[in-house]
């Protein structure tokens, strides 16, 4: 079965504009995170493109049989592998995705994420309207582009602070019943970088101690942690 593009479930062509740069397109983002995820639905939606998510490898390549997106959002950091695994298959698809781009925490994962085939980076937390619609809009195809200027938006995005919630609830949950090494290093990585995203900073200093000597220690203040702050947003 040939994969639906993003524009053959529309009665009529929507093309990008000044105020909508991305309108008509759809975005795939691969991303874990509720509250990343957030963020990214928002800016889509400021931008006039319509998004749809993967948590995981699986779930994405499920969706890609179906679907062929304008621009696909790979997060590296994926419970199921490293998102360079996805970046290098669509890379070597034909058709190629429009634009591929690869997000994270860590800026030094840049190089690899573009060793695989990333078009470009956006790195975490990802806030500023105006830096990812430029980041899309470079690696887009010329026909795909607003014609004539665009207004670059200076709007910061705030998610949902329940998204923030889901995703301490989603660690919570995976360390009460995994303390396996890889588990507590995709925990570490999963929670500093929403911690930082939701300016979280206790919490962000505290996921470094998931790995490393006295592990234990660090699941527990972790725990504590979390357990603290879904216990005051109960409160609210």
């Amino acid at each position: 079965m040939r994969p639906m593009t993003d524009l053959d479930s529309l009665a009529r062509p929507r093309v990008p504009n000044a105020q909508r740069p991305l309108m008509g397109m759809t975005v795939l983002a691969v991303e874990d995170s509720r509250y990343a995820s957030e963020a990214l639905r928002l800016m889509c939606l400021r931008s006039g493109a319509r998004v749809r998510r993967a948590d995981c490898l699986s779930s994405a390549r499920r969706h890609l049989q179906v679907y062929r997106p304008s621009v696909v959002i790979v997060d590296l950091g994926l419970p199921d592998g490293p998102g360079e695994d996805l970046i290098a298959d669509l890379a070597r698809a034909v058709p190629r995705v429009g634009v591929i781009l690869a997000t994270s925490g860590d800026a030094g994962a840049e190089a690899r994420a573009r060793r695989a085939g990333a078009d470009g980076f956006l790195l975490k937390p990802v806030a500023s309207l105006g830096i990812f619609q430029q980041e899309v809009l470079r690696h887009m195809p010329t026909d795909r582009r607003p014609l004539g200027p665009y207004a670059v938006q200076a709007e910061t995005i705030h998610p949902d602070p329940l998204a923030y919630r889901d995703d301490l609830d989603h660690v919570h949950s995976l360390l009460s019943h995994d303390r396996t090494p890889d588990i507590l290093r995709y925990a570490a990585q999963f929670l500093a970088s929403v911690a930082r995203a939701a300016e979280d900073a206790v919490l962000a200093e505290a996921a470094a101690g998931l790995t490393g000597h006295c592990s234990e220690a660090g699941v527990a203040r972790i725990m504590g942690l979390i357990d603290m702050r879904l216990a005051a947003r109960t409160a609210l």
